[in-house]
């Protein structure tokens, strides 16, 4: 046997083999291995019917079996095991009408996206290679199996999913297959912005974002994805992102979205609007003037480099803080947050001898900015000495 995927794996292969099925690894775990990358996302396709391979198995969850996956608990590892399968028409442009399971392992790849993931290796490590995707990934291109158009006519998905692998791999997609996508670019209108979001996120943390960008451009996908900026030299000109997030701000900024917009449009998260919203409060205040010493307290320091890599962007010819400056700033600050004061709210109840009410979260920022501007140190004493000094001043 090979020492591919994991031991779990391997052995879940031998045992359908002495069941009398075949089984070999399909996908993309096959490619990542052909490139010398440690592969992931380990897949196992079968001859057996999801029924055949819960007969094998003793413990077994169904977990798309009427797309013919289980999982196979194999020595407490979780393998996903998919019988050989076939798919009709996609009416949607989004999911077969109808999924068949088949003994052949030719059909089972005929039916994949591109040459490089329509590859299988069985455990003793024979490559089976039906549409030649070994040579190209050699050659670093990004092939549709068969007829382009009819594979993105299946699922539209794949349109972003050629774009993502062109940015993720640095590989050129072909001129058939970059047709077909100008050609069948307005039924990504079709596909959930779920499932767009997911490929985005991994063509912006790809090595070649820049490529993945200009290909949604020039093949007409800008215009039919949910908000896409017409004009990608900004984009372009940020790279490389040091995460997704960091991309989407990008897309942000240049495009001229709001943080709102975008995250209605995308779905995004919470987290993810609450950074593109600080990303965008961090530009705006770059584009009046230089970092102040409020400006390194309140952002984040992932929320700063973001925006000054993008403000960069926009302003290529003005001198750029890089990010050790803004680290070196930012370690400077006498206190990072208000949990490091050294007192809080009942010291000034007890030095006042009054209740609380609102006046308390007023002198706490008062504190709060004067020991950040270093008119008080950050010392209980010292703070308790200016405080009382500054209040009854105001009684």
């Amino acid at each position: 046997m090979i020492e591919f995927g994991s031991a779990s794996s391997r052995k879940v292969i031998k045992v359908l083999e002495e069941a009398g099925y075949e089984a070999v690894f399909v996908g993309g775990s096959v490619r990542d291995y052909l490139l010398g990358k440690d592969a992931s996302d380990i897949d196992i396709a079968t001859s057996a019917s999801p029924e055949e391979v819960k007969q094998v198995f003793p413990n077994t969850i169904d977990v798309g079996i009427e797309h013919g996956t289980v999982l196979v608990l194999m020595d407490r590892e979780p393998i996903e095991v998919t019988t050989y399968r076939t798919e009709s028409t996609y009416t949607d442009h989004r999911r077969p009408d109808e999924v068949k399971f088949v003994k052949s392992l030719n059909e089972d790849l005929r039916r994949r996206d591109f040459t490089i993931n329509a590859l299988a290796l069985t455990v003793t490590g024979e490559l089976i290679d039906p549409f030649g995707g070994r040579d190209d990934l050699k050659g670093q291109v990004i092939r549709a199996v068969g007829n382009a158009h009819d594979r993105f006519m299946e699922d539209a998905l794949r349109m972003v999913r050629a774009v993502r692998f062109a940015s993720v791999l640095g590989f050129e997609v072909e001129a058939n297959t970059r047709q077909a996508i100008s050609v069948n670019a307005e039924t990504i209108r079709h596909v959930s912005v779920e499932r767009i979001k997911v490929e985005m996120d991994k063509l912006m943390k790809g090595k070649e974002p820049n490529r993945g960008f200009a290909l949604i451009a020039e093949t007409g996908l800008s215009r039919h994805l949910p908000l896409f900026p017409q004009d990608i030299r900004i984009i372009s000109e940020s790279v490389p992102y040091e995460s997704a997030l960091e991309g989407w701000a990008a897309l942000m900024l240049s495009g001229g979205f709001s943080a709102s917009e975008l995250a209605r449009a995308y779905k995004l998260s919470n987290h993810e609007k609450d950074f593109l919203s600080a990303v965008q409060a961090s530009f705006d205040r770059r584009q009046m003037e230089c970092y102040t010493t409020d400006d390194y307290y309140r952002f984040t320091f992932n929320v700063l480099c973001a925006a000054e890599k993008i403000w960069q962007a926009f302003n290529p010819s003005e001198s750029g803080i890089t990010q050790h400056e803004i680290a070196m700033k930012q370690s400077e600050l006498p206190i990072r947050s208000k949990e490091e004061l050294r007192v809080n709210g009942k010291d000034l109840m007890a030095w006042t001898g009054q209740r609380g009410g609102p006046w308390l979260g007023e002198w706490m920022n008062r504190i709060e900015k004067s020991v950040l501007h270093r008119k008080c140190p950050n010392d209980t004493e010292k703070i308790k000495e200016w405080f009382l000094s500054e209040y009854k001043r105001q009684e």
